[in-house]
């Protein structure tokens, strides 16, 4: 077995990398740029080497450096975590010639099907159903155009060297053709080194759905299950499962077994993914093959028990696999959660920062990749991050900081405790998506399993605005701000000093508002609880050890729990719960009376102005002083993470004022252009 490794990648991947290394036993190096000598993969590695300046394509993916970390560490083999390089055949050939294992793929098999061009025609020449497409280069943006119309709109355009949704456009018309084209081209040789793009049918109303293979070096390959990708924004996964709550067994079996019999014909050994498009009568399509880790892989370990970074180690190393496919069981159900460092609120516009508190549930300390999850108790929770409390969230990698991961033996359960997971996940100084995917959570289509691929761009036509809860679940919050209330009420009385033989007496009633609600209550208290009476006659019954000060409430509303993230405001908390963000305010009845006089503060007008929604580098400017803009028309673009941003004009109007230029860094809600 190896005694040291290297990882050619950086955040939560690398730290997954890690964890396998040291349960092995093997040492592990850190590779890092300027951006990430602070960085918790380069803390938990045994050592580290920099390899140049912050953007991926002056440090990451520089074969040469790469190498030249290789051998000053002496490592033996290098896991190249997804992304990067990790299906770069150049990297893997130079490898072989130095004599350090690949801790993946052999050379051909990435080349055959890490190039989703290449794999496509394998697939076609292979009797394997295909998206209708068009598998040539493309040279320009005319011919894409072209192309697309000969295949008929709507056409999906993709980076052949692509992955992770970078690279990717859908496109509608000839305009979104063109521009998507020169887009999808500049992501794709700033992401992978590689602009070659190819385009293909979109096709709509699918469902994604992938299998997960593993192989060795001696002709052994095994199937583990399917993994459920349909929630996607912008072709980016966000939340996946394992089990599909779509596919039947007999369906399962037909796909796992093409995708061995895939993965055999161009000799494959490691880990890797075929994915699929299924339409709604379970016909599947092939897509594409990553011949890597998947992001998502932590949901198959949780239902297989299987530790995938140790089978790929141990492929790497030469040895067989100890699995047949009769040895594979799936066991329970495996919800994992994206949790990325984007703006719902801001149509999920990247954010970045210093993460001012960052907490996230706690795991099951019992429980580690190869460890079958049922073993370890009805739950588990399961966070995959490469971040922490303080670090800096840069803006020249993916957004993603964590993967929440819940199982139990039911896919019900799962959803629950991944629900009651994501109220418990404290992250602050950025924004974050923990709301929008905490509203998936509780979304019918989603809890029913009713879902394709379209299922955000449909739900969410206008982007996340929060959400409005249920009369029910506010009564419950209600209540436990009421309860609250009544805590702090009593602690500032004795901070004050004013707690003598003679109490100041805290009031039993009050008024809660929150989400254009005013719910009348009365509380009483004793040493277990509060009960909380509504108008009504209605009574709940409130049960915490929470403190005034204390960010996360963990409560119990007749005696189901609730928890909400808490924080101060005049007159009561903003909390957070289930997706929802509230001002809850928590009055005596003459206050809720007389706040309904007071004037409602309205914001700025900045209908003139065109404001940077996101930290970013202007790439370029498309009108000048003195044009007339149309309504859709783009006025410049804003790359931020690795994604480029085309800004639109919002009506008809003329340009007065330019104040920024292609090449400048920008803050959010700096004044990129002025109009009439």
């Amino acid at each position: 077995m190896f005694d040291k490794i290297l990882i050619a990648n950086r955040g939560e991947i690398a730290c997954r990398v890690i964890k396998t290394a040291r349960k092995m036993g093997i040492k592990t190096v850190a590779i890092y740029s300027d951006a990430d000598k602070n960085a918790l993969h380069v803390k938990m590695a045994d050592e580290a080497v920099h390899i140049g300046p912050p953007p991926a394509n002056q440090s990451y993916i520089v074969i040469d450096k790469v190498m030249a970390a290789i051998k000053e560490s002496g490592a033996q083999a290098v896991h190249p975590g997804y992304g990067f390089l990790s299906e770069n055949a150049k990297f893997a050939e130079a490898l072989e010639a130095a004599g350090v294992a690949f801790i993946g793929p052999p050379k051909g098999a990435i080349e055959a099907m890490g190039d989703k061009i290449t794999s496509k025609k394998i697939a076609q020449d292979a009797n394997v159903s295909t998206v209708p497409g068009y598998m040539g280069l493309i040279e320009d943006a005319d011919e894409a155009v072209k192309i697309s119309n000969e295949i008929g709109y709507p056409v999906m355009i993709k980076a052949s060297a692509g992955g992770g949704g970078k690279g990717m456009r859908i496109a509608w018309n000839d305009e979104e053709a063109r521009e998507g084209f020169q887009s999808s081209k500049n992501e794709a040789a700033n992401s992978f080194g590689d602009d070659r793009i190819f385009i293909e049918k979109f096709v709509t109303q699918p469902r994604h759905i992938e299998i997960q293979v593993l192989c060795d070096a001696h002709g052994n390959g095994v199937y583990l299950g399917e993994r459920e990708c349909s929630i996607q924004r912008r072709n980016q996964k966000v939340v996946e499962e394992a089990p599909s709550p779509f596919l039947d067994e007999a369906t399962r079996k037909a796909m796992g077994e093409q995708s061995v019999a895939l993965a055999k014909a161009v000799g494959y050994a490691s880990a890797g993914t075929v994915e699929f498009i299924v339409d709604g009568d379970k016909n599947f399509y092939f897509l594409e093959m990553n011949t890597r880790l998947q992001v998502e892989h932590p949901v198959t370990e949780l239902i297989t028990g299987v530790d995938l970074v140790e089978q790929m180690i141990r492929v790497a190393n030469g040895e067989p696999l100890t699995i047949t496919q009769d040895d594979v069981t799936l066991t329970g159900w495996a919800i994992e959660n994206r949790l990325y460092a984007e703006d719902p609120y801001r149509n999920f516009l990247p954010s970045i920062g210093r993460l001012t508190r960052y907490r996230p549930p706690a795991e099951n300390p019992d429980y580690t990749p190869g460890t079958a999850a049922g073993s370890v108790g009805d739950v588990v929770v399961r966070n995959d991050t490469g971040v922490y409390e303080g670090g800096e969230i840069s803006m020249y990698y993916d957004p993603m900081i964590a993967k929440l991961c819940t199982w139990a033996p039911t896919r019900e359960a799962a959803i629950e405790a991944m629900r009651v997971a994501l109220d418990s996940f404290e992250v602050e100084g950025i924004g974050h998506n923990l709301p929008f995917v905490a509203a998936v959570m509780d979304h019918p289509k989603f809890v029913s399993g009713d879902m394709t691929t379209a299922f955000i761009a449909e739900e969410y036509p206008d982007g996340f605005e929060g959400v409005e809860l249920p009369e029910g679940d506010l009564r419950k919050i209600a209540a436990a701000a009421a309860a609250m209330n009544r805590v702090s009420e009593i602690r500032s009385t004795r901070v004050s000093g004013r707690m003598d033989n003679h109490e100041r007496r805290v009031g039993t009633e009050w008024v809660v508002s929150l989400q254009g609600n005013d719910f009348p209550v009365e509380i009483s208290a004793d040493a277990e609880g509060s009960s909380v009476k509504f108008e009504d006659g209605e009574t709940l019954r409130v049960a915490s050890d929470w403190t005034p000060g204390d960010q996360l409430a963990e409560l119990t509303v007749n005696g189901a729990p609730l928890v909400l993230k808490v924080g101060a405001i005049t007159c009561g908390f903003r909390i957070r719960s289930r997706g929802a963000d509230l001002k809850v305010h928590v009055r005596s009845p003459r206050e809720a009376e007389l706040v309904k006089y007071m004037p409602e503060k309205l914001p700025p007008d900045t209908s003139k102005l065109l404001l940077c929604p996101m930290p970013g580098l202007i790439v370029k400017v498309d009108v000048e002083v003195g044009d007339e803009v149309q309504e859709g028309q783009a006025l410049c673009t804003v790359e931020a993470m690795k994604m480029e941003n085309i800004l639109r004009a919002e009506k008809t109007t003329v340009v007065t004022k330019i104040n920024a230029a292609a090449g400048d860094s920008l803050a959010v809600d700096d004044v990129i252009m002025e109009f009439e």
